[in-house]
């Protein structure tokens, strides 16, 4: 068990972190983007540089102090805040936010752990390269944590997750020592990973404070339709119709619920539809070639798909403000959540044949615990689903939260039977500590306590995260 951070302690820190360390936390670190949870922490500790963040670690190790690693705070599942005893120092990364280094040649940009996401798009573009990793925290997410999460987004379909698109890492691990991995290398194999052991492990394994993030040639031209379908199989023909054409990059299946909750929420976005249908996909092309055509690929693709009885109505953006407002309604859809207020969000992923076997047995299922709402959308391409209840309407959830955990235990158990995780895209956190420990394998379990018992044995980084303090 961790220890209290003394004014005695306090004052030593503040010390060897001048102009580093405060005491008073300012709320804004201590809650999470939905406000289901409040935090606590005994001291913000704010380095400018990876000797700082080690100085920081020895000294947390040393005295057996525990450390709340803290990126954007945009996580979902409570892994960058705690509410439990003994307060923890919030050690962030937003000072340590410099571009290092772009290697144009090799398609390599270097930048901290405390980089924001949408600094990263801004560089690349400069450059003309692309970093690919989008999502609709942009604007605060930053490097470390986005890493550390291993976050997915909407161009995982063609790009892959976080860890897909880092080469290499420098991070402080628990004991204070900084690992010098941050290599431009697309192979090394010189023993175990520790860069994909780092990231996706959520900081209870140390502190990610530089990575090397691949580039990719930036798409000359793009192209966006929404198409209705009728229903998710039709959505995957859909899909594969698409990727046999090539240039998919991204491949979004929206229900009718969420259409209707854009409005409902009072969001200023534009409906494409007169009536709203009960599903469509929006679609994205990148092309690399000018003198490729995305409109007419996707007009091709929306003849074969009705030809095919997958598609009957469709929107082609004709030029780049029409994308943008596709893409609008489709990044709008977590906020229209968060003001209708869900009882129960869920982040799984399903092998894509299994995606319309779930929805109707969740279906049944939830519709025989009462007349909930249901908006299942995301990233049909790569099986990533948010499945998301709510009251019905006129009511708020209050009076409906009594039955969130068994429809939670409930939809786990499906997604789990089905080959699914119950995790996607936001990590286990503290939210889903139990669940792993329910669905989780024994033998990677096992393994990973006792990772967690080696790099970490004073149980100092991120208590209570991902695994249960011990």
């Amino acid at each position: 068990m961790p220890n209290d951070l003394t004014p005695e302690l306090a004052e030593t820190l503040g010390q060897r972190l001048p102009g580093a360390v405060t005491l008073k936390v300012e709320e804004g670190y201590l809650r999470e983007p939905r406000g289901l949870w409040k935090g606590r922490a005994a001291a913000l500790v704010r380095p400018s540089n990876v000797d700082e963040v080690a100085r920081a670690i020895r000294f947390a190790s040393a005295h057996g102090l525990a450390v709340q690693p803290y990126g954007g705070g945009t996580g979902l599942v409570g892994g960058q805040l705690t509410n439990c005893a003994p307060r923890p120092i919030l050690l962030s990364l937003e000072r340590m936010n410099r571009l290092r280094a772009v290697h144009r040649s090799e398609n390599v940009l270097i930048a901290e752990g405390g980089v924001i996401l949408a600094d990263v798009h801004a560089a690349a573009a400069e450059h003309d390269r692309l970093f690919p990793l989008s999502l609709a925290s942009e604007g605060s997410a930053r490097i470390g944590g986005l890493l550390s999460t291993n976050a997915g987004g909407v161009n995982v379909l063609r790009y892959g997750n976080a860890r897909d698109l880092c080469l290499g890492i420098e991070a402080v691990l628990p004991d204070g020592s900084i690992y010098n991995g941050l290599h431009r290398l697309r192979k090394n194999n010189t023993g175990y990973d520790l860069r994909n052991l780092l990231i996706g492990a959520e900081g209870t394994l140390g502190i990610i404070t530089a990575a090397a993030l691949r580039l990719f040639p930036r798409p000359a031209r793009h192209g966006a339709a929404l198409m209705v379908v009728p229903g998710p199989e039709a959505a995957l023909e859909l899909l594969a119709m698409a990727q046999n054409r090539g240039g998919v990059s991204a491949f979004e299946l929206i229900s009718g619920e969420g259409m209707r909750f854009l409005g409902q929420a009072g969001l200023p976005v534009r409906q494409p539809f007169g009536e709203i249908p009960d599903w469509c996909v929006l679609i994205d092309i990148a092309l690399e070639n000018e003198a490729g055509d995305p409109q007419a690929l996707l007009e091709n693709l929306f003849l074969a798909g009705s030809g095919a009885g997958l598609t009957d109505d469709g929107v082609i953006a004709q030029n780049t403000g029409q994308r943008a407002e596709l893409w609008k309604l489709r990044e709008s859809i977590p906020e229209a959540n968060r003001r209708i207020g869900a009882i129960l969000s869920n982040d799984i992923s399903l092998p894509l044949s299994c995606i319309g076997a779930f929805l109707g047995e969740a279906g049944v299922m939830v519709a025989k615990e009462g007349p909930f709402r249901i908006n299942a959308f995301g990233h049909l391409g790569d099986g990533n689903l948010h499945y998301n209840i709510f009251p019905p309407e006129g009511e708020t959830r209050d009076a409906y939260m009594p039955a969130a955990p068994m429809l939670r235990k409930s939809i786990d158990a499906l997604v789990v039977s089905l080959g699914g995780s119950f995790s996607a895209e936001h990590g286990i956190g503290r939210a889903k500590v139990e669940v792993l420990e329910r669905h989780g394998d024994p033998a990677a379990l096992a393994a990973m306590r006792a990772i967690k018992t080696a790099l970490d044995p004073r149980g100092i980084m991120n208590p209570g995260a991902v695994l249960r303090r011990g």
